[in-house]
C-alpha cells in the first residue's frame, strides 16, 4: 500500500525548517518556528491547528475516554489521573505485555534503519508539527497534570517542548552525516593494479529506546529524549509519570499516526502506562531488549537507573540543589523583582529554580545604598509579597503544587531556620480545589552544620533559603561544595566586581555549571531557551547529560560499515 506521506512531500514540506535547526545550533541565537502566544493557533494562525475553544474542546472530549493506540499486546487498561486542579480525568490507556509488545517494536525496525537520517529527521519533523497544531489541546493536558498555569503549560508544554524536541533532531541529523553514506577507496600498489573497495557507512540505532517521562513537565522533558532516539533509528518507548500520563499518551498517538502515514510500523512508537505500584520502570529498564533510557525525576531513582541498567546507554536528569550567589548590584529593584519572579514561578516546582541564596553576613553594596542581610532578606520577602499580592496574578503565575509531598515541604519549612516569608494560601476562583501556596523563605546560617543539613539537600517546591555566610569568599566555597557534592542545574550570581565575576565563573568552569550573571529583566534564570542555551551540563551530579548537544545524541547510534570488492 502506498503511504501517505511521501519523502518528497517531508521534504519540500520541512527541509527548509530542518535546515534553518541545523543553522542555529551553530549560531545559537534565538529561533522557534512554534508560536509562544495562543492567538497563533485556530482561524486566522497556524494552518490546521486548533483554535482556543477547538483545543478545550478537544481536551474535555477525552475525559472519561478509553484512548486505543492500537498497540499490539493490550492485556488490560488503566488510568486514574486526578488534575492538581481537582477534577478526575477518567481517561483509560492501554496496558501492555511486554513480551508481545518490545518483539512489536523490534519488528519494523530495519525498514527505519534504511529510511536513513534524512528521511527519519523529516518524519519527526510531521510528528512535530502535528503536535504543534494540537498545542491547545495538549496544554490543557499539561495543565491538569502537572499543575503548571494555563499559560505556562501552553508555552512550556507546547511550543517550548517542541523546540526542544526539533532541536535534539538537529543534533541528531548533523552527527549521523558526519560520516558519508559510501566512498570508494583506492590504495596504491607501485607498479601493481591498486587495491579496490567500496565502502557503505549505515547508521544503526542501538535498539529500543525507553522514556520515563516525570510528572512536572512529561513533554518538555520528554521531547529531546523521545526524539534524539527516534531520529538515530531506534523504536522509542514512552513509560510516562503514572499522574501525567495523557500529554505523552496523546503524543503517542500523533507519532503512530504519522509513522504510518508515512509507511512505517507506528510500533516504532508505543506507550507504557502501568498499574498503580506496578513500578514498571524497574522493571522495563533492565531487560535485556532496552538500549538507551531517558530519565527525569528524583536522584534516588537516577542512581539506581545508572548503577543497574548496565545494558543501556543511561541518560538522567536528576536532582541539585540550585544557588544564587548576591555579591553586589547596581540595580537593585531590578535584582529583587527578577528573583521574585524566579522564586515564584511554577511554584519553584522547576528543576531550575533557585534554592540557596548566599547573602554575606555584612551585606552588600547596591545602588540603593548598602544592604545588610536582613536588608536582603527582608526587601526580597516583600518583592515576593508584592508580586503575588493579588490571588488572580498569583494563581496565573505558581499554577498549583504538583502533588501532597510538596505541600508538606511546604508546611514543615518552619522547622528548619527563622521564616524570613511565610507562605500563604491562594484561592483559585476556576479552580476552588487546587492547592496553592506562595513561597517561603527561610533564613539560615552557612557556618551552623545543623543549618547545611537542611540548604545542602533539595527541598523541591516553593521553599528557598537565605543563606548567611561570612563573605563572598566564603559564598564561592559553598557555592563549589554544593555544586561538586549535589549537584546544580543552574547557578546564578549578582555582582559588580569584575573580580568577583571571574571567580564565579571559575567556579562554574570547574563544576560544570551553568552561569546567569547579573539578571535584571525579563529572562530568569530558571528558564531556557531551545537552539541558544543548553539545559544542564552533564558535568555535575544534578545531570550526566545536557539539553542538547552532540553527546546527548552521538552514543545513540553506531556506524557500521560494509566493504565490497570494487
Amino acid at each position: 500500500m502506498a503511504s501517505a506521506l511521501t519523502p518528497q512531500q517531508l521534504s519540500e514540506t520541512h527541509r527548509p525548517t530542518l535546515d534553518q535547526a541545523l543553522d542555529v545550533i551553530s549560531t545559537r541565537a534565538y529561533w522557534s518556528p512554534h508560536p509562544e502566544h495562543p492567538k497563533a493557533y485556530g482561524e486566522g494562525g497556524a494552518p490546521g491547528s486548533l483554535g482556543a475553544a477547538e483545543g478545550k474542546a478537544a481536551f474535555d472530549a477525552l475525559l472519561g475516554t478509553r484512548l486505543d493506540l492500537g498497540q499490539p499486546g493490550t492485556d488490560g487498561w488503566v488510568g486514574g489521573e486526578v488534575s492538581p486542579y481537582g477534577p478526575e480525568l477518567g481517561v483509560e490507556y492501554p496496558h501492555a505485555d511486554l513480551d508481545v509488545l518490545l518483539p512489536a517494536m523490534k519488528a519494523g525496525t530495519a525498514a527505519w534503519r534504511a529510511a536513513g537520517p534524512e528521511v527519519r529527521a523529516l518524519v519527526c519533523l510531521e510528528i512535530l508539527s502535528r503536535i504543534s497544531s494540537r498545542t491547545h489541546e495538549l496544554a490543557h493536558a499539561v495543565m491538569h497534570t502537572s499543575g503548571q498555569a494555563f499559560m505556562m503549560a501552553f508555552q512550556a508544554g507546547g511550543p517550548h517542548a517542541q523546540d526542544r524536541g526539533l532541536e535534539a533532531v538537529a543534533y541528531a541529523y548533523r552527527e549521523q552525516v558526519r560520516t558519508p553514506e559510501t566512498a570508494d577507496w583506492s590504495k596504491p600498489q607501485g607498479k601493481r593494479d591498486p587495491l579496490k573497495l567500496h565502502k557503505s557507512f549505515i547508521t544503526s540505532g542501538r535498539g529500543v529506546a525507553l522514556v520515563i517521562g516525570c510528572n512536572t513537565f512529561p513533554t518538555w522533558n520528554g521531547y529531546p529524549g523521545l526524539f534524539a532516539s527516534l531520529a538515530t533509528g531506534n523504536p522509542v518507548l514512552v513509560k510516562p509519570h503514572p499522574r501525567a500520563v495523557l500529554p505523552l499518551a496523546l503524543t503517542v498517538s500523533i507519532a503512530r499516526e504519522v509513522l504510518g502515514e508515512a509507511g512505517f510500523d507506528p510500533n516504532l512508537v508505543a506507550l507504557a502506562a502501568e498499574r498503580p505500584g506496578e513500578g514498571i520502570a524497574k522493571t522495563l529498564a533492565v531487560r535485556p531488549e532496552i538500549r538507551i533510557i531517558d530519565y527525569t525525576g528524583s536522584t534516588a531513582f537516577g542512581d539506581w537507573l545508572e548503577e543497574n541498567a548496565r545494558q543501556a546507554q543511561v541518560y538522567t536528569e536528576k536532582a541539585g540543589v540550585n544557588t544564587i550567589v548576591v555579591d553586589s548590584t547596581d540595580d537593585y529593584r531590578g535584582m529583587l523583582a527578577n528573583l521574585a519572579f524566579s522564586l515564584s514561578l511554577y511554584s519553584g516546582q522547576m528543576c531550575t529554580t533557585p534554592q540557596n541564596l548566599l547573602i554575606p553576613r555584612d551585606g552588600i553594596a547596591t545602588d540603593d545604598g548598602a544592604k545588610s542581610y536582613d536588608d536582603v532578606v527582608a526587601d526580597l520577602s516583600a518583592a515576593v509579597t508584592g508580586l503575588l499580592g493579588d490571588d488572580a496574578r498569583a494563581s496565573a503565575l505558581l499554577g498549583a503544587l504538583v502533588n501532597p509531598d510538596v505541600r508538606a515541604r511546604v508546611e514543615a519549612a518552619g522547622e528548619l531556620g527563622e521564616v524570613a516569608l511565610e507562605s500563604r494560601t491562594v484561592a483559585n476562583a476556576e479552580f476552588p480545589d487546587a492547592v496553592v501556596r506562595t513561597p517561603v523563605v527561610v533564613k539560615l546560617d552557612g557556618t551552623k552544620p545543623d543549618d547545611g543539613a537542611a540548604y545542602l539537600s533539595e527541598c523541591f517546591g516553593p521553599v528557598s533559603f537565605a543563606v548567611a555566610v561570612e563573605s563572598t569568599a566564603a559564598a564561592l566555597d559553598l557555592l563549589r561544595r554544593t555544586i561538586r557534592e549535589k549537584g546544580a542545574m543552574t547557578v546564578g550570581a549578582y555582582t559588580t566586581s569584575p573580580e568577583v565575576e571571574r571567580a564565579i565563573e571559575d567556579v562554574c568552569l570547574d563544576e560544570s555549571a551553568q552561569l546567569s550573571l547579573n539578571l535584571t529583566g525579563g529572562v530568569y534564570v530558571n528558564q531556557t531557551a531551545a537552539f541558544s542555551d543548553f539545559h544542564g551540563s552533564g558535568g555535575n551530579p544534578a545531570a550526566n547529560a545536557a539539553l542538547c548537544d552532540a553527546a546527548f545524541v552521538a552514543n545513540r547510534f553506531r556506524v557500521v560499515e560494509v566493504r565490497r570488492q570494487a
